[in-house]
């Protein structure tokens, strides 16, 4: 029971992580861009 526990906090803390590197590297930006590129296409405007 122990194990599980620290394994959940373990992958809590590395989601974490990744995250904030990924919003110090500004990719949220990128994903926001393609995000916007695809509906517009869908939409038929882009």
């Amino acid at each position: 029971m122990r194990s599980k526990r620290a394994l959940r906090y373990g992958l809590l803390g590395l989601s974490a992580a990744l995250i904030g590197v990924g919003l110090l590297r500004q990719e949220h930006l990128e994903v926001l861009g393609k995000a916007v590129r695809i509906c517009l296409e869908c939409v038929g405007i882009g």
